[in-house]
């Protein structure tokens, strides 16, 4: 397998799946402000524990990133001062400022997944990429 997955980057994986989901339920219980900073929480923790605290650090303070970095943390100011909605929207576009470059290793990753590797493999993601461009 091309990425080796220690327990760390485990749990660090776990945790970006209970950020997701915590942010599906504060979005759909009327943005709750409550399970959508949690979300954040997880979110952040797991994406440090995946990519290692430095690379994490690196990636945030990185020239290249700092509008990403900065749209994030002001969605991030905007959902604790109660404008969650602004604040999600922020986040997300952070997001993918962020974490854009990250798509390719992301799809393979997907792809060597035993059943969803092979459901995602031909309709969504070919789908992205000819929305992308890239044949």
């Amino acid at each position: 397998m091309a990425y080796e997955l220690t327990e760390q980057k485990k749990i660090g994986l776990g945790l970006i799946g209970f950020g997701i989901v915590f942010t599906f339920l504060g979005v759909v219980l009327f943005f709750d402000r409550g399970l959508l900073a949690l979300s954040n929480i997880f979110c952040l923790t797991g994406v440090a524990l995946l990519l290692g605290w430095r690379s994490t650090w690196n990636l945030f303070t990185n020239r290249a990133n700092y509008k990403g970095s900065a749209s994030f943390l002001l969605g991030l100011f905007f959902l604790f001062v109660r404008w969650p909605i602004v604040g999600i929207i922020l986040q997300i576009y952070g997001c993918i400022a962020l974490f854009g470059g990250f798509w390719p290793s992301v799809k393979v990753f997907l792809y060597q997944i035993p059943v969803l590797g092979w459901i995602i493999q031909y309709p969504v993601l070919q789908l992205l990429d000819r929305l992308r461009g890239s044949s």
